[in-house]
């Protein structure tokens, strides 16, 4: 299925209107920060290949952002640190993550598309929610490439290489699994998540985070 702009057409009422398609990457991982992407287009036609990024190589992504980032309008990224979400919890981690990308766009978008059920940006913002966007909705493909590109960059800088980061991009692969096993976690690793409390020997390392702050992560050791 190619993306289209049905969604951008329906939220256009007038040809002036900006919309930022938004998407993020790394919820699910258990080391490194939330990184949103947001995107405006002009309703050009999009690089060959635009879809979910979790359905394109490594290579293709890192080829394909590049094409968006000359093809579009505008885009920007924000992130999240993995402080700030065991402090925050992750639904404020990403509207401030969200926030961040879409304050450093140089248009301020009228309308915001988001991936999902949940609008975790809230006002000021005017915020639509598509579930499955990131495959339906070209500005918000255009989003899911340019932030999982960038946060794979990222964590393959990050070292520690017997965690597997450049692989793994912090999310819990076997051998990620076995590192914090043997050695535990990392200044990037998300300490309020609930994989240490399987980890006996790390457990005292656990932060605990108001429970106002928001939700963390299930384990998924076991």
């Amino acid at each position: 299925m190619a993306p289209t702009y049905a969604i951008e057409h329906l939220l256009r009422s007038n040809p002036s209107t900006v919309i930022a398609g938004v998407d993020e990457v790394g919820r699910g991982a258990w080391a490194g920060p939330v990184t949103v992407c947001a995107v405006v287009t002009d309703l050009s036609e999009p690089p060959a290949g635009l879809t979910d990024s979790k359905l394109l190589s490594p290579a293709r992504r890192v080829s394909l952002a590049a094409e968006v980032a000359a093809w579009a309008v505008a885009h920007a990224c924000g992130d999240a640190s993995p402080a700030e979400i065991d402090e925050l919890g992750m639904t404020e981690a990403l509207r401030r993550a969200a926030r961040r990308a879409l304050e450093a766009l140089p248009v301020r978008p009228d309308v915001v598309i988001l991936d999902g059920k949940h609008d975790y940006l809230g006002s000021p913002w005017a915020v639509r929610t598509e579930i499955k966007a990131d495959l339906t909705c070209v500005s918000v493909s255009a989003a899911s490439v340019v932030a999982k590109v960038r946060r794979d960059t990222h964590m393959a800088t990050l070292g520690h290489e017997e965690y597997g980061f450049a692989d793994n991009a912090g999310y819990p692969s076997p051998v990620h699994q076995a590192a914090l096993a043997e050695l535990g976690p990392t200044p990037h690793h998300r300490l309020s998540w609930s994989y240490l409390d399987d980890l006996p020997q790390w457990r005292h390392l656990k932060k605990h985070r108001n429970s106002l702050a928001g939700e963390g992560q299930l384990s998924l050791f076991g």
